[in-house]
């Protein structure tokens, strides 16, 4: 069993087992929460092919096993399911515990606008850097879809991404090198802006909060329409 196999076990496993909590009840968003996580990761996957082939990072054979599809082992298509579902299970039980603690909307589209300001002009400043642009621009479509959707989820997003981080830096930090020997997933750093937390690159951050968010909102979207 890999080293990145492991850490998508362990990433989903207890919000696997607690889907079948009670009060939860989380098992009931399946019929919503998979072909919304499925869609989603359709994207991701296509951009992560393509920027694999161009250099913009890899893999270390060392950490993952043999089954490779369109170049990219089968551990990384795995991730697109399994962190989905283990941050949203986490979103869920946060806000039916503590449905107080969020952002009011004001508050939470002032941050949304000055977000998209603040990602444009770094997309603009760094569009010779495949990473950077990409996922910002990526973030930056999340959000505006967002305002135009008249939700109001980013007001619990807001809080529970920072609770989301938690086990992010742990499971991105070890993919990206920290406690190893080296890493499970290499950036080319002429692509990226050069900065880390710990390990991971900045740009890991919006793409965890995209990623997630996306699946999120078309979650609540296909739970409305039935």
């Amino acid at each position: 069993m890999s080293l990145y196999f492991i850490l998508l076990v362990s990433s989903v496993a207890v919000p696997l087992l607690l889907s079948f909590d009670r009060k939860l009840q989380f098992w009931r968003q399946w019929k919503y929460l998979f072909p919304a996580i499925f869609i989603v990761a359709a994207v991701y996957i296509f951009f992560d092919v393509l920027l694999t082939k161009a250099g913009v990072w890899g893999f270390n054979p060392r950490y993952h096993s043999n089954i490779l599809i369109f170049k990219l082992p089968i551990e990384e298509w795995l991730f697109f399911i399994v962190i989905p579902y283990a941050s949203i299970f986490l979103h869920d039980a946060f806000v039916l515990y503590f449905p107080q603690i969020k952002l009011k909307t004001r508050g939470s589209k002032i941050i949304t606008v000055a977000l998209i300001i603040i990602l444009i002009l770094l997309v603009l400043f760094n569009l010779n850097k495949i990473y950077t642009a990409y996922i910002y621009t990526t973030l930056i479509v999340t959000l505006i879809i967002y305002l135009l959707s008249k939700s109001s989820s980013l007001n619990h997003f807001y809080i529970t991404f920072l609770l989301i981080l938690i086990p992010f830096l742990i499971v991105n930090g070890l993919l990206t090198g920290s406690f190893i020997e080296s890493e499970v997933v290499w950036y080319n750093n002429n692509e990226n802006l050069g900065i880390r937390v710990f390990t991971i690159p900045v740009e890991d951050f919006a793409y965890g909060f995209s990623m997630i968010f996306l699946s999120l909102m078309l979650r609540d979207k296909l739970k409305s329409l039935y």
